[in-house]
C-alpha cells in the first residue's frame, strides 16, 4: 500500500516557500493523485473592530483573501503544466478560526499531507493552525519539509524517535511503504526508562514487527546529553547521515507544547529533514 492521494496546502502566493515541489516528488514516485488546496486566508478576528466598521473591514479582507487564493492557483498551474503527475487543484478561502475545518476536510481523504515547516522566520499563524489541523482534526499523517531539504531521494535512511507512545506508533504506520523502501530504518531510543516493558532490550519488540514487514532495521540507545529530546535526536540523525525522521506528534497538549515547549514544536522549529508525524 502506498500513497494514492497527496495533499499539500499552500498559503503563500510565492508558492516557491511552499512545499509544492516535494509533493510532486513524492506523488510522482508513488504513482498518486497531487490534490493542491490553495487557500486565501482572512487574518481578521471578528468582534474585534468599532461599531459599524466591521462590514467594510470584513469585506476589504475577504476580497484580499479571494484575490490571494486566485493568484495561488494561477501560479499553481503553470508549475503544474509541465508536469505528467496526476494532479488537482482547488481555491479556496477561510478566515483563521474556520481554516481548521477546512484543511481537516481535505485531509480526511488524503493518505499523506507534506507542508512547509510551520514554525520559524515567515512563517504566519496560518501555517501552525493549518498544521494542527491536519494532525488533530483530519487524523491524516503529515510530512514536514523545511526549506532547502534535499527530497529527490527523501527516505533512504530513516530514524525513528521511538518513545513507546500512542503518536510514535501511529506515525509509523502510517510510514510503512516508505519504511519498506528504504535501505535502512534505524530506531532511536533516548534515555529508556530502567523499568519500562522492554527494559533488557529497547527497540526490540518494533525491529522485530518492522522486519516482518521487510523493513531493514537497526537499534541505536541514545543517552540524553542534552535538555531537549529533539536536540538529541537531530544530532544524531546528522551523525548517521538520515534523511528523514518518523516521529509521535504532540505527546503533551498544544497549550502546553506552545507555552512551555516541546519535542514536536522543537523539532519542527529546527529541523533540518523532513519529518513525518502523526497524532
Amino acid at each position: 500500500m502506498g500513497y494514492k492521494t497527496i495533499l499539500t496546502i499552500i498559503t503563500d502566493t510565492d508558492i516557491s516557500d511552499s512545499a509544492l515541489e516535494p509533493a510532486i516528488t513524492l506523488a510522482a514516485r508513488e504513482e498518486g493523485h497531487l490534490d493542491i488546496l490553495c487557500l486565501g486566508v482572512d487574518r481578521t478576528q471578528t468582534g474585534y473592530y468599532y461599531a459599524g466598521t466591521n462590514a467594510f473591514i470584513q469585506q476589504e479582507t475577504l476580497h484580499k483573501a479571494q484575490e490571494d487564493a486566485a493568484a495561488i492557483e494561477s501560479a499553481v498551474k503553470a508549475r503544474m503544466g509541465r508536469e505528467t503527475v496526476a494532479w488537482s487543484s482547488e481555491a479556496a478561502v477561510a478566515q483563521i478560526a474556520g481554516l481548521s475545518h477546512l484543511v481537516a476536510q481535505r485531509a480526511r481523504f488524503s493518505d499523506l499531507v507534506i507542508m512547509p515547516r510551520p514554525y520559524g522566520e515567515g512563517r504566519g499563524i496560518e501555517d501552525e493552525a493549518a498544521t494542527e489541523a491536519v494532525l488533530f482534526d483530519g487524523h491524516a499523517p503529515l510530512l514536514v519539509v523545511p526549506a532547502g531539504a534535499d527530497t529527490a531521494h527523501i527516505g533512504r535512511k530513516i530514524v525513528i524517535a521511538w518513545n513507546q507512545s500512542d503518536e510514535a506508533m501511529a506515525a509509523l504506520k502510517e510510514a510503512m511503504p516508505l519504511m519498506q523502501a528504504a535501505e535502512v530504518v534505524n530506531i532511536a531510543v533516548v534515555d529508556p526508562p530502567k523499568h519500562g516493558p522492554d527494559r533488557s532490550d529497547p527497540g526490540g519488540a518494533l525491529s522485530q514487527m518492522l522486519s516482518r514487514h521487510g523493513v531493514k532495521t537497526e537499534i541505536s540507545v541514545l543517552a540524553k546529553t542534552t535538555p531537549r529530546v529533539s536536540d538529541v535526536l537531530q544530532r544524531h540523525a546528522m551523525d548517521i547521515g538520515a534523511d528523514m525522521m518518523i516521529m509521535g506528534a504532540y505527546g503533551h497538549s498544544r497549550f502546553r507544547e506552545a507555552i512551555l515547549g516541546g519535542a514536536t514544536r522543537s523539532m519542527l522549529e529546527k529541523t533540518t529533514i523532513p519529518v513525518l508525524m502523526a497524532h
